[in-house]
């Protein structure tokens, strides 16, 4: 049998108590009566009461004690290690104080570490008002329970807490960490909050300004630095934005109004972000999820970025796996090599300038650029339009059979929709909705960047940008991530050997231009050698070359 704290003097004479207190919460989110410090409170009158000293406090604030915990409870450990490590002083006796068993342990391989503990520095453990004392066989026993009884409370809460998660996936709620750019909304439901949704706040507009961005061409780095540059996108939890944390927010489709839950995506509760609420927005996503997701997709290093041509323009000699890097020499101008043999170089300046000027022309024939990118501007618009309404009603209806069964009819007292044919009709529609969002998420259509440089009266004053005149305001040049997205986009560069060994200087022919449409043009370069040698090319024209250049 436990003892009464009041007569614990009289159990044990002669020692003086001094009490360790413990407290702990997995959710405190309103202030309720079991929180850490009420719990801590409760252990101090307790102490106060019985004239125990109280030698230290320890709390673990929001953790979790099951065995489902993710957590490490650094007190609890330091409680132990107190216990452990420090014996007490002569003629003292350490008590042990928590509210209840479960703050102490909710699994037993817990229970049995304290519990040694316990033993070893001959330290009672007191909680619901009693004491027990661990060296006797009953008070042993009855902690046993306790735990036994506190794990499986633990367990039964876990079930619940599954089946609510469940629940509240296929309502479409929110779950798990707040979303950067939503406010969480609550109301209070038998004195705990209980979360109905969420709401765009001040930092949306920053997740679809960073979709718009790289939509046009700009880097993950980049963005990155234009969100540190901004106080009012600091994350709400304080920690710095890097690029894994932009590519993750970037690629989430949350943001166009969307809930994951078992390997699905499925219709939510909250309202998509203010420009992702539209065909264009949604078909502006998908474009950016696919030019992330490209496996060819090349991860720039070091000063590489800084270089309008490097790891873009292809060895004509080698073939359309090799690359053309920047060599710098000390005493002479950077060079574009190609970095599988060295065997092409030509000066970089002179190269840039060449392939620029070339793309600056294609873009000023506005026949044949438009026709090569867009061959039906509004054919492109019309099926992203109509692909998102198929999607839209596929969701709805889906929404709408759900509401429906769980809809109780009293006057004929069944549900509005029987559980079976919910399952026939989720088994008929989901494919085909999964289906149409795969085909909505390749229609990438052509990106805002292209479209800049098609729409401009001057292809080269969007490109070097114009100052500001009497009647026109300046014009920023596009930057150098803008311009590297446009070559790749629209213009395969290769260049091939010079006539005269070890020459860096320009020949004509040396460098040939595919544009888009053109036989010879390829979106990205090879994986590996080509199975046709790139030698059988050296024969052809220079393709795109511009009128005057050779």
């Amino acid at each position: 049998m436990p003892y009464a704290p009041e007569y614990l003097h009289l159990v044990i004479p002669g020692v003086q108590f001094h009490a360790l207190l413990y407290g702990r919460n997995s959710d405190d989110a309103v202030g309720s009566g079991d929180s850490v410090e009420d719990q801590l409170a409760t252990g101090r009158a307790l102490c106060h009461q019985f004239n125990w000293h109280i030698a230290r406090e320890f709390k673990d604030t929001d953790v979790s004690a099951s065995r489902h915990g993710k957590k490490i409870r650094n007190e609890f450990e330091e409680l132990l290690t107190t216990i452990t490590d420090n014996p007490a002083p002569a003629g003292v006796r350490r008590v042990l104080v928590a509210y209840n068993a479960a703050r102490y342990y909710r699994d037993l391989e817990a229970y049995v570490r304290l519990r040694q503990a316990c033993l070893n520095a001959n330290v009672l453990l007191c909680y619901n008002g009693q004491v027990y004392d661990l060296n006797r066989r009953d008070d042993r026993k009855a902690t046993a329970m306790h735990a036994v009884d506190a794990e499986d409370e633990a367990e039964g809460l876990r079930d619940q807490n599954l089946r609510t998660a469940a629940s509240q996936a296929d309502a479409g709620m929110p779950h798990g960490k707040a979303l950067y750019g939503y406010t969480r909304d609550y109301k209070l439901v038998n004195g705990r909050r209980r979360c109905t949704g969420q709401h765009e706040d001040e930092r949306g507009p920053f997740v679809f300004q960073a979709i718009q961005r790289v939509d046009f061409g700009g880097s993950i780095k980049s963005v990155v630095r234009w969100l540190k540059s901004e106080p009012k996108a600091a994350r709400p939890d304080g920690s710095q934005w890097t690029e894994p944390t932009v590519r993750r927010m970037l690629l989430n489709r949350a943001y166009l109004g969307e809930r994951y839950h078992n390997g699905q995506w499925r219709k939510a509760v909250w309202q998509p972000i203010k420009g992702l609420d539209s065909p264009q927005g949604r078909a502006m996503f998908n474009r950016v999820t696919a030019k992330l997701n490209d496996p060819a997709r090349r991860t720039q290093r070091g000063q590489e970025i800084s270089h309008l041509l490097s790891y873009i323009g292809l060895c004509g000699e080698c073939g359309d796996h090799a690359l053309l890097r920047v060599k710098t020499r000390p005493g002479r101008q950077p060079t574009l090599d190609c970095d599988e043999q060295n065997d092409v170089s030509m000066t970089e300046v002179v190269m840039t300038a060449f392939v620029e000027e070339a793309v600056i022309t294609w873009f000023s024939e506005k026949g044949q650029a438009r026709a090569a990118l867009v061959p039906n501007d509004g054919e492109v618009e019309a099926k992203v339009a109509s692909m998102q309404r198929r999607i839209n009603a596929y969701e709805e209806q889906l929404a709408e059979a759900r509401q429906q069964a769980e809809e109780f009819d009293e006057e004929h007292g069944r549900f509005r929709l029987s559980a079976t044919s919910l399952a026939s009709l989720e088994q008929r529609l989901e494919p085909k909705l999964e289906q149409a969002r795969r085909q909505l998420q390749e229609m990438s259509g052509v990106s805002p960047l292209l479209l800049r440089m098609l729409n401009a009266s001057d292809p080269d004053a969007v490109w070097n940008g114009r100052p500001a005149t009497e009647t026109e305001p300046a014009v920023q040049p596009l930057s150098l991530e803008q311009k590297r997205e446009i070559i790749k986009s629209v213009v395969t560069v290769r260049l091939y050997k010079s006539a005269s060994r070890g020459s860096h200087k320009f020949e004509p022919g040396r460098i040939r231009l595919a544009f888009v449409g053109q036989a010879g043009f390829r979106d990205r370069p090879l994986r590996g050698p080509a199975s046709v040698p790139a030698q059988s090319l050296r024969g052809a024209p220079a393709l795109g070359a511009p009128s005057g250049t050779g």
